[in-house]
């Protein structure tokens, strides 16, 4: 019974330790905000949570509404200089779910100078840690993601997002 346990215990192990594998959901995170800066949209949408795509109508129909929310920033003069994700926070167990958050920081420039936006990413993984999907906490409430992740662990507190300016 102990070299079943031994062995069962040395399979899963690396299984475990992968679901909580702070590289794998920083390489993903960063994956994600570097194509909103690059304007691979289609990226984008395939690391946002899947949920909040489908309440956008859809990967094209978000697609659109990013672009043109992009189009219309760039007439304003404004534009994604940088995007920078930090370390994952703690591990959260929320249902099926893992979720932790990654801070990010977006550094934009336009007309009246450059602003460096602080907010943070929760990540979302339903299979055990090898595929995240994210979604910007930007003054987002705990209550809000309820609606989105019924399972949100409410341990895990959102901090509010800031912006300062830049010289």
């Amino acid at each position: 019974m102990k070299k079943i346990s031994a062995l069962l215990l040395t399979a899963l192990l690396p299984l475990l330790l992968h679901a909580q594998n702070p590289v794998v959901v920083k390489q993903q995170a960063t994956m994600m905000a570097q194509s909103m800066v690059k304007g691979d949209y289609k990226t984008l949408i395939n690391y946002t949570y899947p949920k909040a795509v489908q309440l956008a109508g859809g990967k094209e129909k978000m697609i659109n509404l990013i672009a043109t929310g992009v189009q219309q920033m760039k007439k304003a003069g404004i534009s994604f200089e940088s995007v920078t994700v930090g370390e994952p926070g703690k591990f959260y167990k929320a249902g099926n779910e893992i979720h932790c958050l990654l801070p990010e920081n977006l550094v934009m420039s336009s007309p009246k100078g450059r602003m460096a936006m602080h907010s943070h990413l929760l990540a979302v993984s339903g299979d055990g840690g090898k595929k995240w999907s994210f979604l910007d906490m930007n003054n987002s409430t705990a209550d809000k993601v309820q609606q989105l992740i019924p399972n949100f662990n409410p341990a895990l507190k959102i901090p509010p997002a800031t912006t300062e300016p830049l010289q």
